[in-house]
């Protein structure tokens, strides 16, 4: 609220601040009822709240009263060095408010400050203002006692504005009379005009940089956040929490509308928050008062797993006073009043049909092509308009067009999974596969499914029946070597999807809501670019669900409890891997889409596999490979010993030999400590 400068009627005899200052309590006559302090022509900067003060000191009128006259000569205002001080305060009170400095006048105003207050706070000022005059000296409580008289034990009780907001405290320890007054730096340097985020906020809170103007991914949601932001008149600032799983939408989002408003944006991820009450409280009344300097708006940004990291995320919400946006997946349980809830869902393919074309007006030539692309990468406004930034504008061939704006949405859909799982470079394809045909028509099926999943589930309605079942959830369960990953690679290359590797054996050494919440982070990162996600070694989550022995037991049957539930729900494809698959469940297997067996080789499979192991630029000499067929061993076996024997040829200096693949298969068998056997060695040495 705005505050009047004007000093009002002087209902008390006014102590003389000289006699205060030498400890000489001479009491001055009384000024008359209704003295008003007069009004001065305003002289700008920061001197003039030592010049006016001038203008402030007591002198005798005809009738033996003190009246506040200005002095004939400026010069006058050195007859005391800390007299100064003292009536540069006393000027700071006797403004008007169409002439208060601004930056005091906004102090006042954001802080509720009154006079006592305003004369307290230019009090602490004057040493910085003008140091040379002070010579190191610090008004004391004792001269503000003097200024404004009993007034100041309020002003300066533990629940003023001034100790409130941490803008003045009595300094040291005695009586306090005799403490001097200490103004907060960050509260001096916004009077002096420098304004920057206190260092007490570094590592917590950060600014964001403003809207970046590019096209809106709804408008119909900035119009309703403004007029909801709008509503703070009767019951305070709303608590915006805005519910979804893109941070970075939610974000844009935030800094569309405080650029609206003209307002600044400060991000705080609720993860770094202090669990100890006192240093909550401490943060929020410090993140509270630089908000309210800076005109900014705090952004909190958590997705908290455990209960006790909600009810310390919702203290501190709740300590807040000022604009709060809360960014998540769900809404925290909020005390304080006006909590709305928005919820965010990613943009529709329609919606992102439209971006595409708004950013990249060429490509709504692309027909189906641009449905494809618009239903594979769900990528929020600043994804599209990045992706299209990567294509080349003036590409004649539709078919060029399609393939750079699906490459350039790939890089941009990988980046929130990048970091949270291993990404893996597809290299095979469907010739590198050695399977019986009804195996490899499973695959060739998955990929079909894959293709048409927008066709079947938006065109033809299945989505409209709900989320399960919409993902495409696949066991691949083998022997270790039988091709499992790699035809994981296959499917992503055809698919031209990226592939990402995630261990299950360390999420699920973690504590079950640890283990949730990575998954849950995995999932949800990859919504964005449908990838491929394979779960290797899923053999330490499967087993019968009654014989749940221990807590690991337990905790392994919920986490693949939910990582299935995920599965089924995902858009993209899930491949489980796992080399037993005597042991998974049959009621998890029910849940699952597609089971594709991957069995031993045969010697007619291990043949072939021999044939196509060894790239075309390696020298080869004589290769029996129906003598290696013999061995009974996995691809990823023979993937192995064949890159063993190149070195042994080119240690050699000869080409690749029958001798150098059998001589790095024994050294294989050795180190798998698997018994050699005339069957498959035969008499090779």
């Amino acid at each position: 609220m705005a505050l009047t400068f004007l000093a009002g009627r002087v209902e008390q005899p006014l102590p003389d601040p000289s006699a205060e200052m030498d400890k000489v309590s001479t009491p001055l006559p009384e000024l008359p009822r209704g003295t008003i302090l007069p009004v001065r022509p305003r002289v700008t900067g920061i001197d003039s709240l030592l010049i006016d003060a001038a203008a402030l000191r007591p002198q005798p009128n005809g009738d033996g009263a003190m009246n506040l006259l200005p002095p004939d000569d400026h010069a006058t205002m050195t007859r005391r060095q800390l007299e100064m001080a003292i009536d540069a305060a006393l000027d700071g009170a006797a403004l008007s408010e169409e002439e208060a400095p601004p930056r005091l006048e906004n102090l006042a105003a954001l802080f509720g400050l009154g006079p006592a207050e305003r004369v307290l706070l230019l009090l602490a000022a004057a040493p910085h203002l003008r140091p040379e005059a002070l010579r190191g000296r610090r008004p004391a409580l004792g001269l503000a006692l003097a200024l404004v008289g009993e007034d100041v034990w309020l002003a300066l009780c533990p629940r003023s504005p001034l100790r409130r907001w941490h803008m003045v405290e009595p300094d040291g320890a005695g009586p306090l009379p005799d403490r001097p007054l200490v103004l907060d730096e960050r509260i001096l340097s916004h009077l002096l005009g420098i304004d920057y985020l206190d260092p007490r906020l570094d590592g917590l809170v950060a600014p964001l940089p403003p809207a970046s103007g590019g096209p809106e991914e709804d408008p119909a949601l900035l119009s309703r956040l403004q007029r909801l932001w709008a509503a703070e008149g009767t019951t305070g600032w709303p608590v915006l929490q805005c519910c979804g799983p893109d941070p970075a939408a939610i974000r844009a989002a935030a800094a569309a509308l405080c650029a609206s408003r003209g307002q600044r944006l400060f991000r705080l991820a609720r993860a770094d928050l202090p669990p100890q009450p006192a240093a909550r409280h401490a943060l929020a009344r410090l993140i509270d008062r630089e908000m309210a300097l800076a005109d900014g708006v705090l952004l909190a940004e958590g997705d908290e797993a455990e209960e006790a990291q909600r009810r310390n995320a919702a203290a501190f919400a709740d300590l807040l006073l000022g604009p709060l946006i809360l960014a998540g997946r769900e809404p925290l349980a909020l005390e304080r009043p006006g909590s709305i809830r928005i919820d965010m869902p990613p943009p529709t393919t329609a919606g992102r049909r439209a971006l595409w074309r708004a950013v990249l007006p060429a490509i709504g030539t692309l027909g189906g092509h641009l449905d494809r692309l618009a239903g594979q990468f769900a990528l929020n406004a600043a994804g599209v308009q990045a992706a299209a930034a990567l294509v080349t504008k003036d590409v004649g061939d539709e078919d060029t067009l399609f393939s750079e704006a699906w490459e350039a949405a790939r890089i941009q859909a990988r980046r929130r999974l990048d970091g949270l799982a291993e990404r893996i470079e597809p290299r095979a394809g469907w010739d590198d596969l050695t399977l019986p045909p009804d195996r490899l028509d499973q695959l060739r099926e998955i990929a079909a499914q894959l293709h048409h999943a927008r066709q079947v589930h938006e065109e033809w309605g299945w989505a409209a029946r709900g989320e399960h079942g919409l993902g495409v959830a696949v066991l691949f369960a083998g022997p270790s070597g039988t091709g499992k990953s790699m035809a994981a690679e296959v499917l992503a290359s055809a698919l031209r999807l990226d592939l990402f590797r995630v261990d299950l054996r360390q999420v699920v050494s973690r504590h079950i809501d640890e283990a949730e919440k990575g998954l849950r982070r995995i999932f949800d990162a990859a919504e964005a670019s449908g990838a491929i996600l394979l779960f290797d070694e899923a053999d330490a989550l499967f087993g019968p669900r009654a014989e749940v022995k221990d807590r690991h037991d337990r905790y392994a049957s919920l986490e693949i409890s939910y990582l299935l539930q995920r599965m089924e729900t995902y858009r993209g494809l899930a491949i489980l891997t796992t080399n037993l698959k005597s042991a998974v469940d049959p009621a998890f297997l029910r849940r699952l889409r597609f089971v594709v067996d991957f069995p031993f080789p045969d010697a007619a499979q291990r043949r072939e596999l021999w044939q196509r192991v060894i790239p075309p630029g390696t020298p080869v000499a004589e290769v029996d490979h129906d003598r290696l067929a013999r061995l009974a061993i996995a691809g990823g076996t023979i993937r192995g010993i064949a890159l063993n024997a190149a070195f042994l040829a080119a240690e050699a200096g000869e080409p690749v030999g029958t001798h150098h693949l059998l001589a790095a298969a024994r050294r294989e068998y050795a180190k798998l400590e698997k018994p050699i056997t005339p069957a498959e060695f035969g008499d090779a040495p």
